[in-house]
């Protein structure tokens, strides 16, 4: 049997502006991206994504995105979900810009491109108990003896 993946038509190769955030001169439109799996693990439950730029200029990178709860019956998400309503059940923790909900791509004017690292994980139960708008290391630690596979994908963007 093939292998846990996950794809999406926005969130490859170099970003579209749609996966931008709309704020510090970015210009972007700050919808997160359609995404898709298949082929989770025997026993997932629920799903957690994490969208991270381990190049941004901080010591400990930029998490643009975290959600979780996600229901084990969803196998994707649309355009713009992150914002216009997740899967019942999901909630969103806090990204590094502060609020609880994805947020778009938006390295420093001249840095070489930045990596996204969108990361899904498979998870054996159906609610991690951290309350929504949680930081996201907090969310990712308790995740940690839950997780039964992992699968993702990274993009890239340069302004």
């Amino acid at each position: 049997m093939p292998g846990f993946t996950v794809t999406s038509n926005q969130f490859m190769g170099q970003l579209d502006k749609v996966n931008v955030f709309n704020g510090m001169g970015a210009g972007g439109e700050n919808l997160s991206p359609d995404l898709s799996w298949k082929n989770p693990p025997s026993g997932t439950k629920s799903y957690l994504i994490l969208v991270h730029d381990p190049d941004a200029p901080t010591p400990a990178g930029f998490t643009h995105w975290c959600a979780y709860n996600i229901p084990a019956s969803v196998t994707s998400l649309p355009t713009g979900a992150s914002s216009e309503g997740m899967p019942e059940g999901t909630l969103q923790g806090m990204n590094s810009y502060g609020v609880a909900e994805f947020g778009g791509a938006c390295p420093p004017p001249g840095d070489v491109a930045h990596a996204y690292n969108l990361t899904l994980y498979a998870l054996d139960t159906d609610s991690l108990e951290v309350p929504a708008g949680s930081p996201a290391e907090k969310i990712v630690f308790m995740a940690t003896q839950h997780i039964i596979g992992r699968t993702g994908i990274t993009a890239f963007y340069a302004r």
